[in-house]
Formats: C-alpha cells, sequence, structure tokens
C-alpha cells in the first residue's frame, strides 16, 4: 500500500482478529472471482472487489506468514471452466495491477523511474471491457484460441473464434510470421449490446448483466456441438425431425449471428518466431499490417503530463467510444525495459491500469430484503425502483451487513444515490438527504432466518455478518450448497443448475448434497420437474432430456479428482488452491480426514487457518455422513497415484518451473505429478529454481533459465527426472 514500509517484523504470529479478518478476506475474493470468471454471475463491484483485495495486501505485507498460496494475492483471477477442452498458453498471461487515483499513478511513475533511471516512453490505451482471449496463428494461419484462464491454461474456443469476422482466419501477409501468439479483447459495441438484450428479453430469457457478460456468454456456447445436433435432426425425414431441424437453425443461426458480431482489439502478443520487434507500438504497427485489428485510440506519450492529459481526455469522452471502456492501460513501450522491470506472481510491474470512477444516479430505495447463502450468511439487499446506469437497468444492489446499512445511513423510501461500480455490479452510495419527505423509515435486520425461522447469530464473538447456524436443515443453505456441487468451480454437473436443486429438495429427492450420488431414474419420475407427458405410442410419464443429462453427468462426476470433490464439498475457506495442494499432499479424503491442523498447515500452499477450517468441518458428524453417503453411492474419494505418502521423495526441496508441452501429461498431471514427488512448482524462474522442465515452445522462461544458468530438463525427460531425481537426468 501507498506510504507503507517495505520492511516487515515478523517476530510475533498475528493475533486472532487479524487472522479472522484475513480468512474473511480470502473467502469473499476467491467466491468473488469464482462468480465473475466462472458463472458469469458477478456478486460484488468491481472497485469493492479491488477494496478487499488492497485490504488483503495491507495485511499480508504486514503478516507475510499469511500470504499462503491460497491467497489471491498470488494468482491471477479466473480459472478454466471443463466445458471446454483446456489449451496450455505457450506465455503466461497476466493480470494488470490498478491505479484509482492520480497519487496512486504517480507511485508507480516513480517506482519506474526509480527502477530505470528515468520514465521512458509510455504507451496508452483504452482498456476495454472485454473477454480476454489469446490466439495462436502458425505459418499465417489461426491454429487455436483460447480464453484467458488461469493465465496458464485456458479453455479451447478456436471452433466458436472462426465466427467472429473481426478475427481473420489467415494472416494478410506474403511471408507471416512462423508463430505469433496474439492476446486481445473480444467484446460486443454498445449498440449490439442492446440488441442481444432486447432479443434475450423478447424470448423471455434473462438479458445479460454488461456487454462483458453479453460478450464471454456467446463466446462460451459449444457452437459444434450445436452443428452436430442439427445435421442429426435434418437426418430425420419426420415431420417431428423436420420442425425440430427447423427450429435448431434458427437457434443455430442466432448464435452464429451474435458471434459474428463480436468485435476484437489486440493489445499484446506472447510466444513469437520470425519476428524481429523491440516494442509494444512496433507490435500494433505489426500486426496492423498482417489484418488484426488493433486500436486506433492508441498512442505513446514521453512525459507523466502527456499520460494525464490522455487519461483525461478519454474519462470525458468514455461514452464516445462504441464498447465500454473502464479506464486505461499505460505500458512501458520498449520490451527490453518491460523486462527490465519484470513481473510479480500476477502482474507486469511495466503496466498500469488506471480505473475510472463509477457512474452515479439516483433512485428511489423502494425496500431492504434478505438473502441466505449457502454458508449461512444473511446478506440485505436494495430493492429499487429500475433505474439505467452504466447501459442497463438496475433494479438491486447489495448491502452488505447490517452495519454498512446503518453506515450508509439509508432509510427504506429514501431517494439514493446509486454507481454502478466498475460498470458491473450496483452499489448504493447514500441517502439524498434534501428530498425526504418523512415517510422514510429504518430497516430492521431480522432476528430469524426468513427462509427455517431459526434464531440468527454471528459465528464468533465480534463477526459482522449474522449467519443461520441451522446448517443441516435451513431450506436455504441446502439449496445454495446442492447447486455449488454442480457449479464449473466445483464438479460441473450439467443439468443440475438452480431451478433442478429446487426441485430435488422440493419433490424429497435428496434431503441434502449427501443424496445426491444416490439418485436413480425412478427416483426424479417421481418428481414433475424432471418428467414430461408421454408422447404419441408411449404410456406412463417419462424423464425429459435435461433429467437424463443430469444423470449421466452425476455417474461423470463421480471420477472428478479429489481436489475438486473437495471443492465441492463446501468447506471453509477450501478454494482450488488448497484443494489442490491437499490432494496431491495426503492423496485421500481419509488421509485429510485423519490428518491434524498442524499437518494440514504444514502443506505448502495451505496454512494454519485453512487447516483448522478442515479440522472443524470433518468433526461434524452430518458432514461425515456427507462422505458415507457420497462413497456408497460410488464416489471415488482418493487420488491414490498422486499421493506423497505413496511416492519416492526423489524431488525432495527442489523448486521446479515446467513450461510448454509435456508428452503425456497435461499441465496439472504434470505439475501434481512433480509435487507428490515432494517439489515446489512455481510459476516463474528465478535464482532459486532448481531446474525448468521445457516442452515445446518454452518461450521466454528458458532464455530466463539459460541466463541464469538454471539447468534445463527437455519434457522428454520429466520421467526419468520424477523417477530417479535430477542428478539422473543430467549425468544422461
Amino acid at each position: 500500500m501507498p506510504g507503507e514500509s517495505d520492511e516487515v517484523s515478523s517476530a510475533s504470529a498475528p493475533d486472532a482478529s487479524v487472522r479472522e479478518r484475513w480468512s474473511e478476506l480470502v473467502d469473499l475474493i476467491n467466491s468473488a472471482r469464482a462468480a465473475y470468471y466462472q458463472a458469469e454471475r458477478p456478486t460484488i463491484a468491481d472497485d469493492e472487489y479491488d477494496q478487499l483485495f488492497r485490504e488483503l495486501e495491507e495485511i499480508e505485507r504486514a503478516n507475510p506468514e499469511l500470504a499462503s498460496g491460497e491467497s489471491p494475492t498470488q494468482t491471477v483471477g479466473g480459472e478454466r471452466a471443463e466445458m471446454f477442452e483446456p489449451v496450455n498458453h505457450l506465455v503466461r498471461l497476466y493480470s494488470l495491477d490498478n491505479a484509482f487515483d492520480e497519487d496512486e499513478l504517480e507511485a508507480w511513475f516513480d517506482r519506474v523511474d526509480k527502477a530505470l533511471g528515468a520514465v521512458p516512453p509510455l504507451l496508452c490505451e483504452v482498456k476495454i471491457d472485454g473477454l480476454a482471449v489469446d490466439l495462436v496463428y502458425r505459418d499465417g494461419m489461426l491454429a487455436s484460441a483460447a480464453t484467458r484462464g488461469d493465465g496458464i491454461t485456458g479453455e479451447d474456443i478456436t471452433y466458436n473464434m472462426r465466427f467472429i469476422e473481426a478475427i481473420p482466419e489467415k494472416l494478410t501477409a506474403k511471408k507471416p510470421p512462423k508463430l505469433v501468439e496474439i492476446r486481445g479483447e473480444v467484446f460486443l459495441s454498445t449498440q449490439r449490446f442492446e440488441e442481444v438484450n432486447e432479443e434475450q428479453m423478447a424470448a423471455g430469457a434473462t438479458p445479460f448483466a454488461n456487454p462483458r457478460n453479453a460478450a464471454s456468454g456467446t463466446i462460451r456456447q459449444r457452437m459444434d456441438k450445436r452443428w452436430e445436433e442439427l445435421q442429426s435432426a435434418r437426418a430425420v425425414d419426420t415431420d417431428r425431425g423436420r420442425a425440430r431441424a427447423e427450429r435448431l437453425e434458427r437457434d443455430y443461426a442466432l448464435a452464429s449471428g451474435r458471434l459474428a458480431a463480436l468485435g476484437f482489439t489486440a493489445h499484446g502478443v506472447g510466444a513469437r518466431e520470425g519476428i524481429d520487434i523491440g516494442s509494444q507500438s512496433e507490435v500494433y504497427a505489426l500486426l496492423a499490417d498482417l489484418g488484426i485489428p488493433v486500436s486506433s485510440r492508441m498512442a505513446v506519450h514521453s512525459t507523466r503530463d502527456e499520460v494525464r492529459e490522455y487519461i483525461a481526455y478519454y474519462a470525458e469522452h468514455r461514452h464516445d467510444v462504441e464498447h465500454e471502456i473502464d479506464g486505461v492501460v499505460v505500458k512501458v513501450d520498449d520490451f527490453a525495459a518491460q523486462s527490465e522491470l519484470g513481473e510479480t506472481s500476477r502482474a507486469p510491474r511495466w503496466a498500469i491500469a488506471y480505473k475510472y470512477p463509477p457512474e452515479v444516479v439516483r433512485t428511489r430505495l423502494v425496500d431492504i430484503a434478505v438473502n441466505v447463502g449457502r454458508t449461512g450468511r444473511v446478506t440485505p439487499f436494495a430493492v429499487m425502483e429500475p433505474v439505467r446506469v452504466a447501459g442497463s437497468t438496475v433494479s438491486m444492489a447489495t448491502l452488505h451487513n447490517q452495519y454498512e446499512v446503518q453506515r450508509k445511513g439509508v432509510l427504506i423510501g429514501d431517494m439514493v444515490f446509486l454507481r454502478k461500480a466498475g460498470d458491473v455490479i450496483p452499489e448504493v452510495i447514500g441517502p439524498v438527504v434534501e428530498a425526504r419527505t418523512g415517510n422514510e423509515h429504518a430497516f430492521t435486520m431480522p432476528t430469524q432466518c426468513p427462509e427455517c425461522g431459526t434464531s440468527l447469530r454471528p459465528e464468533r464473538e465480534g463477526d459482522k455478518d449474522i449467519r443461520c447456524p441451522n446448517t443441516v436443515g435451513c431450506p436455504a443453505q441446502l439449496r445454495e450448497r446442492l447447486f455449488h456441487v454442480a457449479s464449473r468451480g466445483a464438479l460441473d454437473i450439467e443439468g443440475l443448475g438452480y431451478k433442478a436443486a429446487v426441485a430435488l429438495l422440493d419433490c424429497g429427492v435428496v434431503t441434502n448434497m449427501g443424496d445426491l450420488f444416490l439418485i436413480d431414474a425412478d427416483a426424479l419420475l417421481e418428481c414433475p420437474f424432471f418428467t414430461r407427458d408421454p408422447s404419441k405410442g408411449e404410456t406412463g410419464r417419462k424423464l425429459t432430456e435435461n433429467a437424463k443429462t443430469m444423470l449421466a453427468n452425476l455417474e461423470k462426476a463421480k471420477t472428478k479428482p479429489l481436489w475438486r470433490m473437495l471443492v465441492a464439498l463446501s468447506i471453509r475457506h477450501v478454494g482450488p488452491t488448497a484443494a489442490q495442494a491437499l490432494a496431491r499432499h495426503f492423496g485421500s479424503i481419509e488421509a485429510i480426514a485423519k490428518a491434524s491442523a498442524e499437518e494440514l498447515a504444514a502443506v505448502d500452499g495451505v496454512g494454519q487457518v485453512i487447516g483448522e477450517a478442515v479440522v472443524e468441518w470433518f468433526a461434524e458428524a452430518w458432514h461425515r455422513e456427507i462422505i458415507d453417503k457420497w462413497q456408497r453411492g460410488g464416489v471415488v474419494l482418493a487420488d491414490a497415484a498422486t499421493s506423497v505418502e505413496t511416492q519416492d521423495q526423489t524431488l525432495a526441496g527442489s523448486v521446479i518451473v515446467i513450461t510448454g508441452s509435456v508428452p503425456g501429461f497435461t499441465r496439472d498431471e504434470a505439475t501434481a505429478a512433480a509435487a507428490a514427488r515432494g517439489a515446489k512448482v512455481t510459476g516463474s524462474v528465478s535464482s532459486k529454481t532448481t531446474c525448468l522442465v521445457a516442452g515445446e515452445s518454452a518461450g521466454s522462461k528458458l532464455d530466463k533459465a539459460t541466463s541464469l544458468g538454471v539447468p534445463v530438463v527437455p519434457a522428454e525427460a520429466f520421467e526419468v527426472l520424477l523417477e530417479q531425481g535430477l542428478e539422473a537426468v543430467l549425468k544422461g
């Protein structure tokens, strides 16, 4: 944080209140990331997320022992979903650090100045509110396209990208480069976004929250499967078959039309061969010559004042741009200077995103209601007269907790200031006091759960949040936990959406998520939601296609990796990073359940807070019943092959970086295999790196390893490294 000392004392452990706040922030930020990147249903505002993230950084700055691998400060936001095949990026993609005012921008200028001896020429461009994608062209032809994902692995969207007119399948050059990896943003224009939402509402579907979500939702369609389904329907020469084919043709045309309308603007390159360029601005000139869209608003400036003028201009003219923007990105233009500045674990030091303040409107606060989440947390939210702000209509906004309602001083019936923070999630700023009529009244936080009637209380003394302690029987918590099991971040069970989760509970098919893998077709036939009327020639009600899909995917989910099972169990603080670390180290649910908090905390990437949370979870009898039911249902709760207890520790104490493709392994599998042998696998090469495992298209990491004298292990020798250790590889 600005003004904080770089020197921190670790002589004493953080007190309980600091640890509690740290764990709360980790929980909030990871949940927000999952909602934003995976579910495409953002739950908090961009600027609120940024404030939480900064508070977390400040706590970890003062208490570095808390900065475990589970902390969001150590990772790039986002995670690949399993709806698409994984694609390993040739060169890692990073997030950007943010500046929210002149002082923070000035601090970044000063850091660059200090590191380089002067502020070099800086490239400025508007920050597009879109979906980051990575395009790979080989010999001038589009070879692959992927989402950013976690920065290392994304989703394969190559098939869909071929519909986007803005992205050429072939580069316009007589002698194209052998390889070029292009990064950029896919977006919907403001006008097209309005049209898409009108189409959504006309079809009775939910409108998209913002252009980014519309672009993301459009990209994340399985157009290949739609085409296969259409071809199959065309082959059925009956009235019903022809009618189905006509419907599928309309759907396919609509989806392909939406894809074609997406725009694209490049903002950088990754891996490259046959290209000799020295700056970001030269990259843009080259890409333009190759037929790749680049921003016409890009400019290189040599002074701080010129950069400030650029930022001020687009702050005033942001709505003159054809697409949504939420700020300006400032980059060091020269590549050599970029390399000298380097990167952190999540963002380059040579770039900064200056974020514009959100827009503000006024509307009437009609009511304040509450909802109950899967952990029992009771959250108030504002119900407002619909109002248009930052390109969409808003009628609800979060209020976080009762203390926040009091702090803001809002009354039910107030005219309030509302901002759509970060142009994504609406937030009530406060009341327009002078507009009060005397008919307004204060909100009273309920004392009983609105779903089950249980008395509400804080989980621990001093907590701001109140929770419903009826974890076993509260309908809201049961619904949310059941829905979470099927979410993309957990077991990714197609067919088990929110409505299906509600129906399973309402019909008594399940009593909690423990029953999920005991469901069969006979049970679903007793629930109207999962059945349809018989067709001609059939007798009795039949399962819907969605019900069949759900059953098939429940069966597939039984063999998902152990770490996904851990995430699905809703153990507090256990997100994907901690779950993967626990699964690699212990290999089975039984081993994790038997471990002490200290043993769990000692695992790299876990820590004391998470270790204690895991022990607390397994101490509950009804939680253990869930595990028992899942096992009876055939769920595999072990990854024995990757448990450190079953592997020789040939790489104990080593620090390994893996880059490029490794024959016979996915990136996750290679990481797990090395970790199971005792290695710590990191994402960047440094003087502390024991060795670099380099596959095809190793890129800049190979160059850095060579310059630092770090041993390089060919990807073909990876299995020898695992079995016999580094010395055996080097001797061979």
